[in-house]
């Protein structure tokens, strides 16, 4: 099983920024440096997938054909965010409900009817909404700098800073999160569409590492 560790998510001044890194772990083998856990759904929604890359997979092809249907209608409507979020959402309860779930933690985000969108669900069905929202190893390192950074001042947030507070965020998983590496990729969506970087090398410091007791030994 190749799995990808969390994925760090917020809403931002024009919409929706995320993070996550290329590292697709074959247990606890760094094994595939290059994944990317992002999909664009539709051209206004992204979505961001932790757990079982094989299941993420799955999800892909799934909202592939849920697409390619809405194509062949041809009636001049698109999906929005949250119709994408229910699909996935639907999906995993679905499937928690056969007890053969998809391994994986989703995170839906967009600018749905000029307002930004963010919501999660995971293997068991569960869902909600919020301004911010990590994944995995996130869900406790990552969420207590989330809310001290953008809980009530989302809107006031520009896209420099909401890069800065992503890479904090990323930066704080290396150093604890034993299943990342430091390659990671960006995402955003605002009005004009998704944007998804290509790979970047976020810098770290290990000189705190000398403090740590045992360290070296």
């Amino acid at each position: 099983m190749v799995t990808g560790t969390s994925v760090v998510a917020f809403k931002y001044r024009d919409g929706i920024m995320m993070a996550a890194d290329c590292l697709g772990s074959f247990g606890s083998q760094a094994r595939f440096r290059n994944e990317n856990r992002f999909m664009q759904v539709g051209s206004n929604t992204l979505l961001g997938a932790s757990g079982d890359i094989s299941d993420f997979q799955y999800m892909k092809h799934a909202l592939d054909d849920l697409l390619t249907h809405e194509y062949d209608m041809d009636d001049g409507q698109s999906m929005g965010t949250k119709s994408v979020y229910k699909y996935v959402s639907n999906i995993m309860y679905g499937r928690r409900n056969r007890f053969d779930p998809l391994w994986n933690a989703y995170v839906v985000g967009g600018v749905d009817g000029g307002e930004a969108f963010l919501g999660y669900t995971n293997l068991y069905g569960t869902t909600y909404q919020s301004d911010c929202i990590a994944t995995g190893f996130g869900a406790h390192f990552a969420i207590p700098i989330l809310r001290k950074r953008v809980d009530g001042r989302a809107d006031e947030i520009s896209e420099e800073e909401a890069v800065n507070i992503l890479d904090e965020c990323m930066r704080v998983l290396l150093y604890r999160d034993c299943r990342t590496i430091n390659k990671l990729r960006r995402a955003k969506v605002t009005a004009q569409g998704v944007e998804i970087s290509e790979p970047y090398v976020l810098e770290t410091n290990w000189s705190i590492a000398d403090n740590v007791v045992g360290y070296g030994a």
